[in-house]
């Protein structure tokens, strides 16, 4: 079933990068990550207390804790990059953050994976190299 799911992530994941490079015309990445962060926050807590979760809040362990409070720390430098940079660019170097999980998180590396890792890894030379051109 997660595939399904990470399917439909990364179908939305380009739609958010669609949408905020043109959201972001002649505004500042930051107040448009400010007013993208309240709509999120209201959508998601309606969720949480509709859905009833909202009593887990108080149970969430704080190692838990810290590593969500930093998972939302790092999401703005997205839209730093998606201000400053063109998306398909910033889209194609933003894939090498499967290298990053891998090395941190020290999963198991298949052959699938490694060619992968292969592909983001040349579309990055490949944009690299077209800038050194120009």
């Amino acid at each position: 079933m997660w595939k399904y799911y990470v399917i439909f992530s990364a179908f939305f994941a380009a739609l958010t990068t669609i949408l905020a490079k043109i959201g972001i015309s002649g505004v500042s990445g930051n107040v448009a990550s400010a007013i993208r962060t309240v709509l999120i926050l209201v959508i998601v807590w309606c969720i949480v207390i509709i859905g009833g979760e909202h009593r887990q809040v108080i149970d969430i362990p704080k190692r838990s804790l810290l590593f969500v409070v930093l998972s939302g720390v790092t999401t703005g430098f997205s839209f730093k990059a998606m201000e400053t940079g063109l998306a398909s660019k910033v889209a194609i170097i933003d894939k090498l953050s499967l290298a990053f999980t891998l090395i941190l998180l020290r999963e198991p590396i298949s052959l699938k994976i490694l060619i992968g890792l292969h592909y983001c890894r040349d579309a990055y030379c490949l944009e690299a190299n077209s800038n050194a051109a120009l």
